[in-house]
């Protein structure tokens, strides 16, 4: 088996969007950001934007060639597909709100030949009266919530969640979900590209038009009986000298959990997963397999199934990261 043991940085995959801003653009070691930018895809091995190694041994290759090359020495072996990254990262910068929209799930993205998309947010931060809409309201079933769209009263139909900085929220497919603006948003995904957009809030691009809605497939793709989720926030675990460990959200594709780190750390990898890893602030220091890597505030860094451990070094006092493996 093919051995890669070196932490990788990667160079994202931007979006311009009408909902979106200029602060993607203002973060750390980012060029030829659009404007304005909705989305950078921070880690991705999808055909719609695959992020490609920015420096070192495999510079300019990018995540999906590194996946079929390495198969489980990158993914690991929990992974759906041993030669198929299964998750996509982002950065979600919401000036205006995003589309009312739903995602299949693993049961009924065959009824509109869909990917299924499961996602959760972590609030990166947030305008003082910022929200997200998550579920509908008691009592909304099909009929009334097309007729909602019809006559452009979606969103009374559904669950508006005031959010703060470190709020966190599981997306489930089949959840009907809006972000709304002032929202800076760490996403963690399964890799999909399937978005069905239910209401637009009456909105036009820039040559006057509606954007396309997807009505139809969107109502075969909601789940009527999930129940309404519940923002969560990091519950302190475990501390390792003066680091301390914090689980956010356990999902059935992937495990996320926040360490504030002020001390070095080793950090143990028996092939079982990828660690994803987002710095929350400050910067710190990657090293695995004899390979130092370094990344700040509001960047990623992936290392990968096979490096039997890494450890993690703080520049300065302290540093917060994310890290996700599979669940």
């Amino acid at each position: 088996m093919k051995r890669i043991r070196q932490p990788l940085v990667f160079t994202p995959v931007y979006s311009k969007n009408i909902w979106g801003g200029c602060l993607i653009a203002a973060m750390p070691r980012r060029s030829f950001v659009p404007s304005p930018c909705g989305e950078s895809w921070e880690l991705s091995a999808h055909p719609s934007g695959s992020t490609s190694v920015r420096e070192g041994t495999f510079t300019g290759t990018s995540l999906m060639q590194l996946a079929e090359t390495f198969g489980p020495s990158l993914i690991g072996i929990a992974a759906p597909s041993p030669n198929r990254f299964p998750l996509l990262f982002k950065i979600i910068d919401a000036m205006d709100r995003l589309s009312v929209q739903v995602h299949p799930n693993d049961a009924n993205a065959s009824l509109t030949n869909g990917e299924p998309k499961s996602e959760m947010w972590y609030v990166l931060d947030a305008a003082p009266d910022a929200c997200v809409y998550a579920g509908l309201t008691q009592g909304t079933d099909a009929q009334t919530f097309a007729a909602a769209i019809r006559d452009g009263t979606a969103a009374d139909r559904m669950n508006r969640l005031p959010v703060r900085r470190g709020d966190a929220l599981y997306i489930p497919g089949g959840l009907v979900h809006a972000i709304g603006p002032g929202c800076l948003i760490y996403e963690v995904q399964q890799s999909s590209n399937t978005t069905y957009r239910l209401f637009d809030w009456n909105r036009v691009d820039a040559s006057g038009e509606p954007r396309e809605l997807h009505v139809e497939k969107g109502l075969l793709s909601i789940d009527w009986k999930l129940p309404t989720p519940s923002l969560r926030r990091a519950v302190p675990q475990t501390c390792a000298g003066r680091n301390e460990w914090s689980d956010v959200l356990t999902t059935p594709y992937f495990h996320l959990r926040q360490l504030c780190i002020r001390e070095s750390e080793k950090i143990p990898l028996d092939g079982t997963t990828f660690h994803a890893l987002f710095a929350l602030s400050g910067s710190v220091r990657v090293t695995c397999g004899g390979v130092t890597v370094e990344f700040a505030e509001n960047s990623s860094c992936l290392v990968p199934a096979d490096g039997i451990e890494y450890s993690l070094e703080p520049v300065g006092t302290e540093t917060e990261l994310l890290i996700t493996a599979l669940q």
